[in-house]
């Protein structure tokens, strides 16, 4: 290679992340590059833990010396050589934050570019941007006022008034909560005898000396309470006071609720505190803003006869249609700006949302498209934009216009990486890498490097299916009953009324946004007997890993506990015999505010997560820290029936991680590294442990390889011919054409969407080929 070609590589040597082996690749700058290969073989290990992790290093390192030496420095990656990179700019599948006070609209700017649009324009006027921003309150001042200038001169102000958004009743949220009051206590017990029934308030601990220093009688019942006691219990104001010579705060048990738990996502709360909160706690929407979030004063500025509550709450795609109508020639390089940014919602395929959506609520495939828009109109160039599988959750109608959006990336002269699995999406690639041959510690090696078209000629495992085609069923299984849906209307349903057939394998079908979630959210999850899998992020701690979650821990930790003759907690990362240093979480964690979080190894267990002692005590020849670091596929065998600790119970439950598809991920693994798929595999393994009529799951082949979409398939027979009803969301055509019985909605997305335009067998569908989803299905199966 001649030296000035290196300008326009970036070049790895000797990667040794995870399970990568000595890997050296070059990538060409400025073009786009597609890895592929089985799930687990090294692609993210590559592209996210190697290139995007140095890049976000190298920048850390140069803020740090700004800054002189305040941040830490992150670990540099296990690699000989990078040479060539440029700043990375990463767009995972992470959801974007739970705060429920995030929308689309806040998390793109299109809400800031409103607010001043109706600031400038708006008739009446009130104020500035954030008399219509519904996270600032509007403020009373009054008092006296200096004026700084000339000889300056004092004057009384009656009232100053600042001029916020926020509604007043519920305080921005959109809606309002009331306490079932039996929830959260028992008056006929005192504070002693254990009478409030909130989380984490044992009187064993400090609340017991609060309550009892700020005056209560902890023997009395609350039923005998007086009122003046009973208010200042359930709403006292928070109130500093002194109990065995420590300062302590005394609030009110509802005041602090609403402070504590109410101001957070729901689901982003610990399971038990979950269960409480929808146990205790009743949400309706503010009458008085009718859950917009607004005051009535920022509803009553309309802008070409629209207030920005109306305009929020619109698709997206129609207030594209309806921004021309603002003409005023003062507002229109803001106009352009805006029109720029609403158009690239509808061109990434989510112009069926609208700007008061709240964030937390999107899927990850929405999220990862949200966070491009960002990207779309940058005038950055020679960029790294790193995508990990930008097609989820995309109908195979749309992923022609997310290949657009990666080009024109590209074309603007960055360069781009994509992790991805699905031909259509590798086909445009410049080039491609395949890693394999297989999963886990049998992968970890570049398998190919060259062109789509030589991909597909080659003998590797990807190359061999890129071609693979799923035959329609020679016959398909009869139902043995129906769930009944009747006037289904959540979201943009129009009035569904639809027998989902159970006994069989349905498979709910339809581009993204035509109301497939809504059906489930809204009438099917929730009844007895049916188990809904999605791809939520898994709550926990960081020190959570599959071992943890699946229960899988506990019957190990036994097992070493009895062949040491020791205690089970000093197995276990959360307890006794975690490192004090890190306790337990193997890193140290150093929140830097508003920029993100680094994360270090602990240098007192090197990221093992425990004690030296304890990794002294072996079963099997193995101390827990390699046993948690073992891939599933080798703990099946050392836990099994002719191991070298035989282990029945974890036995068990690793047989069913290995069925669905997870035999390359180590039962340590954190789940914050887990992806979208990955979880909701993980999920599912740990639901086939339960007692489930109806299982639901929400796009399974989600970061499966291509070749592994036939293990899924076998997986989904095998729940069907046990007994169970499956119904499966889904965009592949592999999945749709295994199926039993297909319902496709549409046909569109938004209020294009809503309707079920197809019930029938999958020969049907093809044969009529009367929606997009049976005209791409049709293609898929004709080759």
């Amino acid at each position: 290679m001649h030296a000035a070609d290196r300008h326009d590589l970036i070049r790895v040597q000797g990667a040794r992340v995870n399970n990568l082996k000595d890997v050296s690749v070059d990538i060409p700058k400025r073009r786009l590059t597609a890895f592929t290969g089985v799930s687990g073989s090294g692609k993210s290990s590559l592209v996210f833990d190697t290139v995007a992790a140095e890049s976000q290093r190298m920048i850390n390192e140069t803020y740090s010396a700004f800054v002189q030496g305040f941040m830490p420095s992150l670990a540099r990656p296990e690699v000989d050589h990078l040479e060539g990179l440029t700043t990375a700019i990463i767009v995972d599948q992470e959801r974007m934050g739970a705060n429920p006070r995030s929308t689309v609209g806040t998390a793109t700017d299109a809400n800031a570019m409103l607010r001043i649009l109706f600031s400038r324009i708006g008739e009446p006027h009130i104020g500035s941007p954030q008399a219509f921003s519904f996270n600032v309150p509007t403020r009373i001042a009054s008092g006296m006022m200096k004026t700084q200038a000339g000889a300056g001169k004092t004057q009384v102000v009656k009232q100053q008034v600042y001029q916020g958004g926020m509604c007043p009743r519920c305080e921005g949220m959109g809606s309002l909560n009331d306490f079932d009051l039996t929830a959260i206590y028992d008056e006929s017990l005192s504070l002693a005898e254990g009478a409030l029934l909130v989380p984490g308030y044992s009187m064993d601990g400090w609340y017991g000396r609060i309550f009892s220093g700020a005056g209560f009688d902890m023997d009395k019942p609350l039923g005998k309470y007086t009122q003046k006691e009973m208010r200042k219990l359930l709403h006292g104001e928070p109130e500093k006071i002194r109990v065995d010579g420590v300062n302590l705060t005394f609030e009110g048990v509802l005041t602090k609720v609403q402070k504590s738990m109410l101001s957070k996502d729901v689901e982003a709360m610990q399971p038990h505190v979950r269960r409480f909160v929808e146990r205790a706690v009743t949400f309706t929407t503010c009458p008085e803003c009718a859950g917009t979030r607004l005051s009535a004063e920022a509803r009553s500025v309309t802008v070409a006869g629209a207030n920005i509550a109306e305009l929020c709450a619109m698709q997206i795609s129609d207030l594209a249609a309806w921004l021309p109508r603002v003409t005023e020639p003062g507002v229109a390089p803001l106009v352009a700006g805006l029109q720029h940014l609403l158009d690239a919602f509808t061109e990434i395929g989510l112009g069926y949302l609208s700007l008061d959506r709240p964030a937390g609520t999107l899927s990850g495939g929405e999220a990862q498209r949200t966070k491009m828009i960002r990207h779309l109109g940058s005038a950055l160039t020679d960029v790294t934009y790193v995508f990990d599988e930008p097609t989820i959750g995309l109908h195979p109608h749309d992923i022609e216009r997310m290949n657009e959006l990666l080009l024109r990336l590209r074309d603007k002269g960055n360069t781009v990486l994509v992790v991805e699995h699905k031909p259509e999406a590798i086909r445009i690639a410049d080039h491609v890498v395949d890693l394999g041959p297989g999963a886990g510690s049998a992968g970890g090696e570049i398998v190919f490097e060259g062109s789509y078209d030589d991909l597909r000629a080659s003998d590797t495992v990807t190359g061999r299916h890129l071609d693979d085609r799923a035959r329609l069923k020679d016959a398909v299984r009869a139902p043995t009953g129906a769930l009944e849906v009747r006037g289904a209307s959540t979201h943009n349903l129009r009035d569904v009324d639809v027998d989902v057939p159970t006994g069989v394998l349905c498979v709910l079908t339809g581009v993204a946004g035509s109301g497939k979630s809504s059906l489930v959210q809204g009438s099917i999850a929730g009844r007895d007997g049916v188990v809904v899998v999605d791809q939520g992020a898994i709550k926990g701690s960081r020190r959570s890993n599959p071992a943890t979650y699946t229960g899988l821990l506990e019957p190990i930790r036994k097992a070493f506990a009895k062949a040491n003759g020791v205690k089970p907690a000093l197995f276990s990362a959360n307890s006794e015999g975690a490192c004090p240093a890190c306790n337990g979480a193997g890193v140290i964690v150093t929140e830097l505010g508003i920029m993100a979080t680094v994360e270090s190894t602990c240098e007192e267990c090197e990221g093992k997560g425990f004690q030296a002692a304890v990794l002294e005590h072996l079963l099997g020849g193995r101390n827990i820290s390699e046993v948690l670091a073992m891939p599933v596929a080798e703990a099946v065998g050392f836990f099994g029936p002719d191991g070298p600790a035989t282990v029945p119970a974890a036995h068990k439950v690793l047989v069913r991680l290995a069925d669905v598809g997870l035999s390359y991920v180590s039962l340590g693994q954190p789940l914050t590294t887990l992806s979208g798929g990955e979880r909701q595999r993980l999920k599912l393994a740990a639901q086939m442990a339960e007692k489930g009529d109806v299982y639901v799951l929400d796009e399974p082949t989600t970061g499966l390889h291509l070749a592994d979409v036939e293990q899924l398939l076998g997986l989904l027979d095998r729940l069907v011919d046990s007994g169970r009803s499956v119904v499966v969301l889904e965009h592949h055509q592999a999945v749709m054409a295994h199926a039993d019985w297909i319902i496709d909605l549409g046909p569109g997305a938004g209020h294009d969407g809503g309707r079920v335009v197809f019930e029938g067998t999958p020969a049907e569908l093809v044969a009529e080929a009367s929606t997009l989803t049976g005209q791409h299905l049709a293609a898929y199966v004709a080759g």
